[in-house]
């Protein structure tokens, strides 16, 4: 099997769904050694600010002189994004030797009865076995859909959990209420372990307390009054931890933009606070380095300067809120030109009162995704909402053509679907146009 065929071969696994339940992921585990068993895992669940948090963590892990692998979903531009060791992709190569490795242990499976695997659970069972045989010392395990039903959860060497924010997403899968999407997510908390909580409402944090006293978990709370922010811009943000008892950062840079990734910050340095008091050599500088190295495209990425061009996978209710209040923050209610496209069981009606707030004129583009909302329909459901200008763009590639017909002093931010985001950065990075 070469890299297209492994790429062909989990792609086609995509027909069997999502499927919630750990039965499958034991089984296909098992017949791999039950390689997740070999490194220190901290797992991260959440429905916004798993990645960023993921990565921070990682960076600094690295920084501090040990072999961290890391586990994301989805990927932005390169499928390999998903499975890195020391912010280096998985090689090709391997990719294919272990997906030719797993696809003969589903076999078997499938053999003994087993439903066959779907996709997610063929990549993460990919990546088990990719660091098991790397010999990483921590995994970063970000969860793909939920927590207690996620492939992910098969892990049992956790030695950290990790709730960031949650709000509504999934609800087909997770349920109605916030209540029950956070019961959901805090399935990812073990026995005797310790729990950070990102800072959020009390309901929520109360379904998340309630599940780790019942696991007899340690909780830890990151409380907004820990961070100071001294100054940023479009380049990054500083700011002081306040909490003092472990680490004493009285300035610390991060290249993330936005209100909120200073709380995916204090929230991964509390993470970071836990792993050192387990006896594990996290200093002030790793952090300091690892934060100022951080970097997560597709997030409130300046991708361009001239004119500005921004990039936002914010592709739900609580995403969108942060993109909106960054753009407030940076732009001082400058009103933007906005390229919109979304799946459309993210319910898009819900956000684009928020869009439109911000935008004098609106391109709409249909996400590269089966679920995709259609740039004619997404251009539809904005007109009825409101009488601004809006064209819907057929072809992604177009966006060129648009770009160069704008001024260069507006401001452009390209926002929602990552599987849109990701299309998007590769086409500007491949364009001799910007800089």
């Amino acid at each position: 099997m070469n890299y297209e065929q492994a790429i062909d071969f989990i792609h086609s696994t995509y027909k069997f769904g999502s499927k919630l339940g750990l039965e499958n992921i034991k089984r296909l585990t098992e017949l791999l050694g039950n390689p997740q068993n070999n490194f220190k895992i901290i797992h991260i669940a959440g429905t916004n600010g798993k990645g960023s948090t993921s990565n921070m963590i990682h960076d600094v892990i690295m920084s501090s002189g040990y072999k961290a692998g890391l586990f994301i979903s989805p990927y932005l531009e390169e499928f390999t994004e998903r499975i890195q060791i020391n912010k280096v992709h998985i090689d090709e190569d391997s990719l294919a030797r272990i997906t030719s490795i797993v696809k003969e242990k589903i076999d078997i499976m499938l053999a003994e009865g087993y439903n066959h695997p779907t996709e997610f659970e063929v990549v993460t069972a990919i990546g088990f076995k990719y660091f098991e045989e790397q010999k990483i010392d921590f995994l970063v395990l970000e969860v793909g859909l939920g927590g207690r039903f996620d492939a992910t959860n098969v892990v049992t060497n956790t030695l950290v959990s990790v709730v960031t924010s949650i709000s509504f997403d999934h609800m087909q899968y997770l349920g109605n209420t916030l209540e029950e999407i956070a019961f959901e997510k805090a399935g990812i908390i073990k026995e005797n372990s310790s729990v950070i909580i990102y800072p959020q409402s009390d309901n929520i944090k109360n379904v998340i307390k309630k599940q780790a006293k019942l696991k007899n978990a340690t909780v830890y709370e990151v409380d907004l009054k820990d961070v100071e922010k001294l100054n940023g811009d479009l380049t990054g943000q500083e700011f002081k931890y306040l909490k003092m008892d472990t680490f004493n950062l009285p300035n610390l840079k991060i290249n993330l933009l936005g209100e909120h990734q200073l709380y995916n910050a204090i929230t991964a340095l509390r993470a970071l606070e836990i792993i050192k008091e387990k006896g594990y050599n996290i200093t002030e500088e790793s952090i300091k380095e690892g934060f100022k190295s951080c970097r997560f495209a597709g997030r409130f990425e300046v991708i361009n300067k001239d004119p500005i061009i921004i990039l936002d996978g914010g592709h739900n209710i609580n995403g969108i809120e942060y993109f909106s209040k960054a753009i407030k923050e940076y732009f001082n209610d400058k009103k933007i030109i906005l390229f919109y496209g979304m799946l459309e069981d993210k319910n898009p009606n819900d956000v684009v009162d928020y869009l439109i707030s911000l935008s004098k004129e609106i391109y709409t583009l249909t996400p590269n995704n089966p679920r995709a909302m259609s740039a004619d329909d997404m251009a539809s459901l904005i007109q009825k909402h409101s009488n601004i200008k809006v064209t819907p763009v057929p072809n992604t590639k177009d966006i060129i053509k648009i770009l160069k017909t704008i001024n260069k002093d507006e401001i452009i931010a390209f926002v929602g679907s990552l599987y849109m985001i990701g299309d998007v950065r590769t086409i500007l990075r491949n364009s001799e146009y910007f800089n």
